[in-house]
């Protein structure tokens, strides 16, 4: 009997948004490199083992890819494969022939403190100017967005679409609905909550409105702050998560605290912000390690 491509495709889809909560992104992801792979070429196969040959022909186009978009689609066609093999679709685990190229790491862009303290200071003056109200209210939902986004280390999604009644000001949290609808915590300076008591008073369901704050919009918003802030290099909102976590490790904070802020799922994932100057490093030691304290006791 003949298996129909778009059919087990869509199985597999569903799989991953109901049992393992992929996010709407990943699932686009998902279709669209499946898509690419499978279709086009015929509409139904005879055993499910065909899969591994209709994808060979892809396998070798993306090699011309850049390497995180190569291992982006082969990441796609493994989790295709092991979940073929796990449904005991297949004999074979096709996945396990897989293997991603290692993708050099990049060091996240960041801000320096002076550079943050720029922003700041343009808020302190435009709040003393006499603007109009239109240019007021996007002058506060700039600096709310700002607050979030650095303040609590959130992504532009999560605060795009946080909403007023998971922000307990009592215990200074926010809770935050992040990626593949995972929950967490996320503990703001009380600076930050400062700020969001005072627009609190607008009765909208969401912090940025009625409405959730389109992610375009909130990436325009950043861009603009930062030539407001006369910024050297163009500012983008995961610069400003990024700079959250930096400066809180460079202050000190450990590993598994921040993975928890930002709600990552390993370390790993959390590991590429220790790249903290060899100045820092130094200035830690002379300032932490017992043998210097033994020193100047001596």
């Amino acid at each position: 009997m003949a298996l129909s491509i778009a059919g087990i495709v869509s199985n597999f889809l569903k799989y991953q948004e109901n049992i393992e909560s992929s996010a709407v992104l990943t699932l686009r992801a998902y279709a669209l490199d499946l898509k690419q792979a499978f279709a086009g070429k015929q509409e139904s196969i005879l055993n499910y083992s065909e899969f591994w040959d209709l994808a060979r022909p892809a396998l070798n186009k993306w090699g011309q890819l850049s390497l995180a978009s190569r291992n982006r689609k082969i990441a796609t066609l493994k989790s295709f494969f092991n979940w073929l093999y796990n449904e005991k679709l297949t004999e074979k685990n096709y996945g396990s022939q897989l293997t991603c190229p290692k993708v050099p790491k990049k060091i996240p862009h960041f801000l320096s403190v002076d550079e943050i303290i720029s922003i700041l200071n343009f808020f302190q003056i435009s709040a003393g100017l006499q603007l109009e109200e239109k240019y007021q209210k996007a002058l506060i939902k700039q600096k709310t967005l700002f607050l979030l986004l650095y303040g609590g280390g959130l992504r532009i999604s999560e605060a795009s679409n946080l909403e007023w009644k998971n922000v307990q000001v009592s215990e200074r949290r926010l809770l935050i609905k992040g990626k593949g609808g995972k929950e967490r915590f996320s503990i703001l300076p009380a600076f930050c909550f400062d700020h969001l008591q005072k627009i609190s008073l607008s009765k909208t369901t969401f912090v940025f409105g009625d409405e959730p704050l389109n992610t375009r919009t909130g990436y325009e918003m950043i861009r603009d702050l930062g030539k407001k802030a006369a910024l050297m290099n163009p500012l983008h909102p995961h610069a400003l998560r990024h700079s959250f976590a930096t400066h809180l490790l460079a202050s000190g904070a450990n590993l598994r605290t921040l993975q928890t802020l930002l709600g990552h799922d390993s370390l790993t994932a959390t590991e590429k912000y220790t790249h903290l100057s060899v100045d820092h490093l130094a200035r830690l030691i002379d300032q932490t390690h017992p043998l210097v304290k033994l020193k100047l006791g001596s």
